[in-house]
């Protein structure tokens, strides 16, 4: 038999652990979870501050490294330009020397001007005004050569580089039409000389290119700049005078905005005033392209809407081609508008009552000119597919089919001539001649049967007032533009927008004018 335990062993045997309540099971689970969640907090908020730190670094990295890039190229640039002045100066120095050689030698020995038969005597000619820097002769010369239009544009680029200083040569030449008309006499035919302000500041815009670094940096001085800067304050301050921007002839538009991009006087707080002034001249083809030399490629979208607004829809779809919004303004709603609102126009002008033959004629102008206006924008800018010109060119056909019969000769039997003057039947050729010659019996027509003139057309047909209605609403060239007049006859095919330099349009540089 196993022996007893003993008593006092027996008070040292521990009693077995407690179990943990339900409710300290229940904390200890709670803390737990808190604890796991704040790690976790914790955890993300040093994560997101890690991430936060890694994308500063590295736009900072990305900030250094387009600064280094961006301090290279201004010191390239600059080196560029260091180095241009240093060809231009050397090409000015040396053309100083020639041109005073040139110039000593023609007024010593009396050189005999060259005659203007031709491209070669029209270059020499011109040559001859600019290396003697004589601006007024030159004015006078090219005013008196609208006619040779187009070799103009080709050779006064050519002759304006023989001049010392062709900025100030320009200037000088057309400050006596602009910023105001100095002339005492003026007349119908020589009144508009916008045409030849116009080709002389866009055939300055080659000649001031720097020979590095191109359009980038135009040599003119800065004397020189100042005084376009001043001319054109001058011509803002004197819009009042001119009747305001709504009447505001469009040759002085077109020079002045031209002035502006020529010199880079362009000046950002101007900008409304150079959008009114465009908007108001849009129907000119150099418009939109001034626009975008003005700085105005923001606001295009607006002047396309207002183009619009005041059905001027041909007008709206070039400046939607010159900017790439053709997508956002389709041309060809724009153009079926366009002709819908001629017709409207054509039919008010038929109710006319007392002048119906006018005013028929005036209709079917307006008409015509509206597809002709059509016909050439569906041509320029390849709409075949969209806007098929089949049925608008039979319509034309139609529309000039009436003028053309009245313009046709009645014919006239082969045995009668006709009075020169007064439209009766003469006698036979030998009348004169035989004592039994045949004499018409029929009385001589009285002279009341030719139709008289017309007479002006009444002020109750409502007017339909500018542009001229050769384009519809985009009008034709005034007499001093440089531009061909289009229609009637065969279509013409011009490149859009072409300047009169070398037959193409000028590089404009927005907003980089130094």
């Amino acid at each position: 038999m196993g022996s007893l335990a003993d008593p006092g062993e027996l008070d040292s045997v521990e009693p077995p652990p407690q179990q943990p309540s339900f409710d300290e099971f229940q904390r200890q689970t709670s803390l737990m979870t808190s604890c796991t969640l704040l790690w976790k907090e914790l955890s993300d908020h040093f994560t997101s501050l890690e991430q936060d730190i890694l994308k500063k670094s590295e736009a900072l990295k990305a900030k250094i490294q387009t600064l280094d890039s961006e301090t290279k190229a201004s010191l390239e640039v600059l080196e560029q330009r260091e180095t241009s002045m240093n060809v231009s100066l050397s090409i000015a120095l040396q053309k100083v020397v020639e041109n005073k050689r040139a110039a000593i030698l023609a007024l010593d020995e009396g050189v005999e001007q060259p005659e203007v038969d031709d491209s070669t005597g029209l270059l020499l000619k011109l040559k001859s005004f600019c290396v003697k820097m004589d601006s007024r002769s030159f004015w006078n010369f090219l005013t008196a050569k609208k006619k040779d239009l187009d070799s103009l544009r080709l050779e006064i680029p050519k002759a304006l580089e023989e001049c010392v200083d062709p900025p100030r040569f320009v200037l000088e030449s057309i400050s006596e039409v602009f910023p105001e008309d100095k002339r005492e006499e003026r007349n119908e035919r020589n009144n508009d000389l916008g045409w030849a302000c116009v080709l002389m500041l866009e055939s300055l815009i080659p000649v001031m290119m720097d020979p590095v670094l191109g359009n980038e940096r135009k040599l003119v001085t800065p004397s020189v700049k100042d005084k376009a800067n001043e001319i054109a304050e001058i011509w803002k301050r004197s819009l009042d005078e001119r009747g305001g921007i709504e009447n505001v002839k469009t040759p002085d538009v077109h020079t002045f905005l031209q002035h502006l991009v020529t010199f880079g006087v362009v000046k950002d707080e101007d900008f409304d005033l150079y959008r009114k002034l465009v908007v108001g001249s849009a129907w000119r083809k150099q418009m939109p392209k001034l626009a975008i030399s003005l700085g105005l490629g923001d606001k295009m979208p607006e002047m396309i809407e207002e183009l619009i607004s005041r059905g001027q829809q041909v007008d709206a779809v070039h400046f939607t081609y010159e900017v790439g919004l053709a997508d956002k303004f389709p041309p060809v709603p724009l153009l079926k508008a366009f002709l819908k609102d001629a017709k409207k126009a054509a039919a008010a002008i038929l109710e006319d009552p007392n002048n119906f033959g006018r005013a028929a004629h005036f209709a079917s102008k307006k008409e015509q000119s509206a597809i002709r206006s059509v016909l050439k924008c569906i041509e320029e800018y390849k709409l075949e597919a969209e806007f098929p010109p089949e049925n608008l060119k039979k319509q034309l056909e139609q529309l000039e089919k009436p003028k053309n019969e009245k313009k046709r000769p009645a014919a006239v039997p082969a045995n009668k001539r006709t009075r020169a003057n007064n439209g009766g039947p003469m006698p036979p050729a030998k009348a004169g001649r035989s004592t039994n010659a045949y004499v018409s019996s029929f009385p001589v027509a009285p002279a009341f049967v030719r139709s008289p003139p017309h007479t002006q057309y009444p002020q109750a047909v409502p007017a339909y007032a500018s542009p001229p209605t050769i384009y519809g609403n985009r009008s034709p060239p005034y007499p001093y533009s440089p531009e061909a007049a289009p229609y009637p006859g065969t279509p013409v095919n011009y490149s859009p927008y072409g300047g009169y330099c070398n037959g193409m349009a000028p590089a404009y540089q927005q907003a980089y004018y130094r």
